[in-house]
């Protein structure tokens, strides 16, 4: 027996090890990317969905996407793998034209995407797989939070044009990039050249997120000469410069800006990219053809020294020591800058740096061998070592013109000095003005003697390798020459000394050098030229606006409404405003935002929310009104300035939204009374003035003692659930009801004494905040305390004490008479004792169940005869009784009352009086023989014996007259031992 043991008590222990291990860690795991990810309208969404743990992990598993979004209560189901009819309607359209799918990576893993974002999209995404197996063991499904922002990037680039440039000349271009996206994102830019007959545009150079150079491939060897670069001037503008060009260089140029985010697994994501406009470069061949004849250029100027406002002639001589036809390219430079170039079909060309000045430069073809370049009037600037270069041009058979080697002339050095002429310049000193703010400048003359012209030029450095570019001229007549159409200003000469160049709004890449250059005019000859320039900067919004966002009340209760202020101050013009709210440390949502034009974009629930903005002395003030605040308003806001990719956020501002203070008032009975096997209803009512929508959570808890327990809870939808502590047998007399008022009440049906003690109704309100979302106020409880009684007990047996002498084989009777009973319905168990007197204790005799069942308790074959002639009345025959058959007799009765919970209970018991019987051997003296000295009263005793002897026997005669008579009518069985063997001890439900 020791092993059987042994080896079950291993086994048991190798169970629930194995239990406790397997516990440890759940099997299946299904994977999703961690959120939020935030993704621009119109862009991408890609979500891939892992699982493993299976059983069978070659197995393909189905999966299936659902979408929570905010506000709406239940899921929308998106698309399935496996069930073609899972989606609903509204994802019908998009599903059939493939702009959403879900495509099998691996048999464990899927990829859901959305191949363009509408606003609409946002919310969380559950990603389920489909369990096939018998068994559940772990996580089955894992969501995503996505977050559909507005596309605010902005790339622009100059007006598309197209350029043609010779083999060997530079080519430069700007492109512009910001984003005002409040999310903390960053931009990288690249530049494309996408050739003639290719499909994809190759890279040029980029700068990435992380503001690291890389040229493209194939411009890496000229990147590293410093003949390809990409430099970013000011905050959003970027310019790239193309040094020797080649022929390969042909194409399409554009720059594309990308934004990147940082997804909460630490990886950066492009949410959005666009493109600028592109310009088309021609880049023409330049072919060297060998010439035997030598090509000779000659320069020649008179005079060589000038003063400010003459005019200078440079004259160049192409001579070739060959008859046949050629063509000629010539061109003027100094100091290594090209004035202008004079093509073999006389078109002039002017370089960049005195683009400005075409107006003041003539170049003219005196015959087929001399060309004349005239600048005037010159300046101070203009001096220095001026050559000619020549490249002859040869017509081939096709009749195009093929360019041969350059040739220069000797260097020829020119001195300009200035004039007596009283011509002077004055402008103020350096200037600093905020950004958004109005610049004026003013230019003022001295000492001039005819008609002024002005040409206001800017260039962002001071640096000299830098060129200037014309912002705007006012001709001596004063019009206006030149005015660009992307920015607000004007020039004016408000006095016949004074120029003023005026500047609305202006920016950080307004910064820089601004020069002003003055004209003399006599006879419509310029005659003297002066320039002068101060230093402007432009100050950042970001160190002088200063954001601050205020509430006078941010703690308020479910439906009151909220004000937040976002004061914005030292700024006087609009600036693009964004509102958001963190609700955990890692979630920024978008609420809204008003773009310095006044539009807005809505990323929450419009209609929850108002927006008024004033304009105040320095600044502007906008009021956020909440609506009905509820607990999703709860978290810290904040606003934000954006201006020319500037960002200036406020401080942060809690909000917090209480539950209102709950006046839910209770009544109940304080103590009731009870019986065992009655029914009890407990009520528990509501006093206080419900809402429409009030519901009630109700639980009803027992106490007795230091212990406690929930018997059931009925919650805000009427759901009742029986406590864990309540067995199950004794759930089918427990129930719950509720009825107008309100009022609760709990029903204990056939209480038992177990079920006295205090009963605890605890009430709590759920109400619906304006969202129509529930929340739950503090419960209120009132208790009572019930006491379950016994009923009385009225049981009582005749407890008359008798003495029996007889002999030998006489019968004897025991009664045994119940005078009071507790209830009609009472049954009864009836055991007669015999106790000797050489017993300690009694011994039973005979038992008459509450059924009707005998038992003869003694089984010595002694015969008996049981009788229960009426209710309350038993008695047991001893038959032929014999010497040892003496002792104490009486009879015990137990009083049963039914009971539904537990068929029978036993409620009281009684004992009788006690019978003494002496049985004597037949012939022995009686116990009544008394001396010969009491002869006299033992013959008085003796008489009366004899008379009572005779009454017995007439009494018998007339007992068995009668029995005969009733035993004729009766059909009912004799109750003699012989007739009727005795039944086994029945059980106690019977």
């Amino acid at each position: 027996m020791r092993r059987p043991l042994q080896s079950l008590l291993r086994a048991n222990i190798f169970f629930y090890l194995g239990l406790f291990l397997h516990c440890g860690e759940a099997r299946v795991n299904t994977e999703a990317p961690i959120g939020p990810l935030y993704r621009v309208v119109g862009s991408k969404l890609s979500i891939s969905c892992n699982v493993s743990g299976f059983k069978n992990a070659d197995t393909k598993k189905h999966f299936e996407f659902r979408v929570n979004k905010p506000g709406k209560p239940m899921s929308e189901n998106i698309v399935s793998s496996s069930n073609p009819g899972f989606s609903y309607s509204s994802y019908k359209r998009r599903l059939e034209e493939r702009l959403i799918t879900l495509t099998h990576v691996s048999p464990n893993s899927v990829l859901f995407e959305i191949l363009s974002l509408q606003k609409s999209d946002e919310g969380d995404y559950e990603c389920s797989v489909l369990n096939a197996e018998a068994s559940y063991d772990g996580a089955y499904s894992a969501s995503t939070s996505v977050k559909v922002i507005d596309n605010s990037l902005s790339v622009s680039s100059p007006a598309s044009t197209s350029q043609s440039f010779n083999e060997g000349e530079a080519f430069t271009s700007t492109c512009q990039a910001s984003s005002n996206t409040v999310q903390h994102t960053h931009l990288s830019l690249t530049w494309f050249l996408l050739r003639d007959g290719d499909d994809n545009a190759r890279p040029i150079i980029s700068v990435d997120r992380y503001f690291t150079l890389s040229p493209g491939q194939g411009f890496e060897g000229r990147h590293q000469a410093g003949l390809i670069r990409l430099d970013k001037i000011g905050g959003v503008m970027y310019r790239l410069s193309m040094g020797q060009l080649q022929l390969s260089d042909s194409g399409r140029v554009f720059c594309r800006a990308q934004e990147w985010i940082q997804d909460p697994d630490r990886s950066w994501y492009s949410i959005t990219q666009k493109d600028a406009e592109e310009t088309v470069l021609h880049v023409e061949a330049r072919e060297v053809v060998p010439d035997t004849s030598p090509l000779l250029v000659r320069i020649s100027l008179q005079p060589t020294a000038l003063q400010v406002g003459q005019t200078l002639s440079i004259n160049c001589n192409v001579n070739k020591q060959s008859s046949e036809e050629s063509f000629f390219s010539v061109a003027w430079s100094r100091g290594g800058v090209e004035l202008a170039r004079v093509g073999p079909t006389g078109i002039l060309s002017v370089g960049h740096e005195y683009s400005v000045r075409e107006e003041e430069l003539r170049v003219a073809r005196i015959s087929d061998r001399d060309f004349r370049l005239r600048l005037q009037p010159v300046r101070i600037e203009d001096q220095g070592e001026y050559i000619c270069r020549a490249w002859p041009q040869k017509r081939g058979q096709d009749g195009a013109l093929t360019q041969g080697a350059a040739q220069d002339s000797d260097p020829q050095r020119i001195t300009i000095s200035a004039t007596e002429s009283g011509l002077s310049l004055e402008m103020q000193n350096d200037t600093s003005v905020n950004e958004g703010d109005g610049l004026k400048l003013t230019c003022r003359v001295h000492g001039y003697k005819g008609q002024l012209s002005i040409t206001w030029q800017h260039k962002p450095t001071a640096t000299s390798s830098v060129a200037f570019t014309t912002v705007i001229s006012l001709s001596q007549e004063g019009v206006v020459i030149e005015k660009p159409e992307s920015q607000k200003m004007k020039a004016t000469r408000p006095a016949a000394d004074t120029f003023t160049l005026e500047l609305d709004e202006v920016k950080p890449s307004d910064s820089g050098v601004y020069q002003c250059a003055v004209s003399e005019w006599e006879n419509n000859r310029k005659t003297n030229s002066r320039s002068q320039t101060a230093m402007v900067t432009v100050v950042p919004a970001g160190s002088f606006v200063k954001v601050n966002l205020i509430s006078r009340d941010n703690s308020v209760t479910i439906g009151e409404n909220v004000i937040l202020m976002c004061r914005i101050r030292g700024v006087r013009f609009p600036m693009t405003v964004t509102w958001s709210l963190q609700r955990d440390a890692s979630i920024i949502d978008n609420i809204l935002t008003v773009y310095a034009d006044g539009a807005i974009s809505w990323s929450a629930d419009q209609h929850r929310y108002q927006l008024n903005v004033e304009k105040t002395g320095n600044g502007f003030t906008h009021k956020l009104l909440i609506r009905g605040a509820s607990h999703r308003e709860v978290g810290r806001y904040e606003c934000s300035v954006s201006y020319n990719a500037h960002k200036i956020a406020s401080n942060q501002l809690a909000v917090q939204v209480q539950n209102p203070v709950s006046s839910l008032a209770l009544t109940s009975s304080p103590a009731l009374t009870t019986s065992i096997d009655q029914d009890i209803e407990i009520r528990c009512s509501v006093t206080s003035e419900p809402s429409a929508s009030t519901r009630y959570f109700v639980t009803w808890q027992h106490k007795q003692k230091a212990e406690s327990k929930i018997i059931l809870s009925s919650d805000q939808d009427a759901k009742v659930e029986f406590g864990l502590q309540v067995d199950p047998s004794q759930r089918q007399r427990i129930s719950a009801k509720r009825s107008k008022g309100p009022s609760f009440e709990l029903s204990i049906r056939q209480t038992q004494i177990s079920d006295g003690g205090v009963y605890l109704c605890k009430v709590a309100e759920w109400l619906q905040d304006p969202l129509g979302d529930w929340y739950q106020l503090p419960s209120v409880s009132r208790p009572t305390n019930l006491t379950v009684m016994e009923p009385e007990h009225k049981l009582s047996v005749l407890k008359e004490d008798l003495e029996l002498n007889m002999s030998v084989s006489q019968d004897f009777t025991i009664p045994c008479h119940i005078t009071k009973q507790s209830s009609d319905q009472s049954g009864f168990q009836v055991t007669w004792f015999l106790q000797k007197e050489t017993e300690m204790k009694p011994r039973p005799v005979f038992t008459s169940y509450r059924n009707s069942t005998l038992q003869d308790r003694l089984g010595n074959g002694k015969q008996l005869i049981y009788s229960h002639p009426l209710p309350n009345q038993f008695s047991l025959t001893v038959m032929k009784s014999e010497a040892e058959d003496s002792g104490r007799y009486f009879c015990e009765v137990e009083e049963w009352l039914p009971s539904l919970s537990q068929r029978w209970r036993k409620v009281a018991t009684n004992k009788s009086g006690i019978l003494t019987v002496n049985v004597y051997p037949e012939g022995d003296v009686k116990a009544f023989s008394e001396p010969a000295s009491h002869l006299g009263a033992c013959i008085g005793i003796l008489v009366a014996v004899v008379i009572c002897s005779l009454l017995v026997i007439l009494l018998l005669v007339v007992k068995i007259c009668r029995s005969k008579v009733s035993g004729e009518k009766k059909t009912g069985h004799s109750l003699w031992a012989e007739q009727h063997p005795l039944n086994t001890k029945p059980s106690a439900d019977d």
